[in-house]
């Protein structure tokens, strides 16, 4: 289930422009390095970690599942 996941993250064609890239990419790292800073809420840093890293991956290879998903339907 992990491979599929992985492979559904990594892969597919291209669906965000340029624009929605470059945002996603800024503050998805943005959230990330926010996250990095230490905190008295542990989980909270935690999940703003995976956000922003997420987030960051979504841009970086240009391909959003959710909105392929939302798209196709």
């Amino acid at each position: 289930m992990a491979n599929a996941m992985i492979q559904d993250i990594f892969s597919g064609t291209p669906n965000l422009t340029t624009t929605e890239r470059a945002v996603s990419v800024v503050l998805g790292l943005g959230i990330a390095a926010a996250a990095a800073q230490p905190r008295p809420n542990k989980w909270l840093s935690l999940a703003a970690l995976v956000v922003g890293a997420g987030l960051a991956i979504r841009g970086a290879t240009g391909h959003c599942a959710v909105k392929a998903v939302t798209h196709d339907a």
